[in-house]
């Protein structure tokens, strides 16, 4: 009986968080690998010539067989898939991810050239999600069945049903070019050097249809949550001797219906990359979403293996910020 919640020590309980970082790290190698093998066979199995992105047509007609076959050999394409993954990795656990078939710089450089703005919206639209999806559920909860709570649920209905792109277009037809409130895309104005204001501008509409895509489904994890927090045993004795509803809401509510909440906010954010593709083709923002989808065009093996990676590492930071901030928010969790 000795192994108990109860019996375990202050010191025991706060070496639990380490543990929990050590055991994600250590768990995060296996995952790494297996998403590589996953990746490289996926990128060098896919339809297309990794020449005929590197060349353009005409010189790939006028090259004979002889320096076809020495132009797939430079690129290592002759050899057998398993030698081709050994060889990758092998220059990948040096630093060396591969250059870009199409221009011919290192693959890592191409990604970090468009992380930087693809960061920036990622952030403004978590943002967005985080505000309006917890707000959202707050209030649908604390006024469940009233007329709130029906119009609120139905306003995230809708946008559960209003794909990314669409709600996009709208947002361009009405607050860029009706409105003209809004520049209708871009990162700023060609020409001008970039400023905090132009910049903030231009984030305003990309960042409001993807933080939206996510909010919806926050907003409804957020409303369960907080119903099923609010209807539990603690919180009625917490009412009955008396505490105001906003105290016993704040001090007892929020953190008890943020565990579930922490857990979709880490999933949401690894999906914000896959909306992002779509929502920087709309706004034409030069991030991520451009690059992926020229190197998808091309068959560039290296630049799309780097941005699988780079996902990858992304989930697990996610996933492991995620596991921290639930022994932070429940001690129990670190035992």
């Amino acid at each position: 009986m000795g192994h108990s919640i109860a019996a375990r020590s202050p010191r025991q309980a706060g070496k639990g968080l380490p543990r929990i970082i050590g055991r994600r790290l250590l768990q995060a190698i296996p995952t790494l690998f297996l998403v590589s093998i996953a990746a490289f066979a996926l990128t060098q199995l896919a339809p297309g010539d990794p020449l005929a992105a590197r060349l353009d047509r005409e010189a790939l007609v006028l090259l004979t067989p002889e320096e076809r076959a020495q132009a797939r050999t430079e690129l290592g394409l002759d050899q057998p898939l398993p030698i081709q993954y050994v060889t990758w990795l092998g220059r990948a656990l040096t630093g060396n991810l591969g250059y870009s078939i199409q221009t011919g710089r290192p693959a890592i450089v191409e990604v970090a050239d468009r992380l930087g703005p693809t960061l920036i919206l990622m952030a403004g639209a978590i943002i967005v999600a985080v505000g309006v999806g917890l707000t959202i559920g707050v209030i649908a909860a604390r006024n469940q069945g009233r007329v709130a709570d029906r119009v609120l649920s139905s306003a995230v209905v809708t946008l559960v049903a209003t794909p990314p792109f669409v709600l996009g277009l709208l947002l361009i037809f009405v607050l860029a070019i009706q409105l003209r409130i809004f520049p209708a895309g871009g990162m700023g104005v060609a020409g001008e050097p970039l400023t905090f204001p132009m910049l903030l501008r231009h984030l305003t509409l990309p960042a409001i249809v993807l933080g939206l895509a996510n909010a919806a489904p926050l907003a409804r994890y957020a409303r369960s949550s907080m119903i099923e927090v609010l209807s539990s045993d603690y919180i009625r004795t917490a009412r009955s001797i008396g505490a105001p509803e906003g105290v016993v809401v704040r001090r007892h509510g929020y953190r008890n219906a943020s565990l579930p909440i922490i857990t979709l906010i880490a999933v949401l954010i690894t999906e914000l990359l896959a909306v992002a593709v779509v929502t920087e083709q709309v706004f034409a923002w030069p991030g991520l979403g451009s690059l992926i989808i020229r190197s998808a065009q091309s068959s560039d093996a290296p630049v799309l293996m780097v941005v699988v990676l780079l996902v990858s590492v992304t989930t697990i930071a996610v996933n492991l910020i995620a596991d921290i901030l639930y022994s932070v928010v429940d001690p129990r969790v670190r035992l």
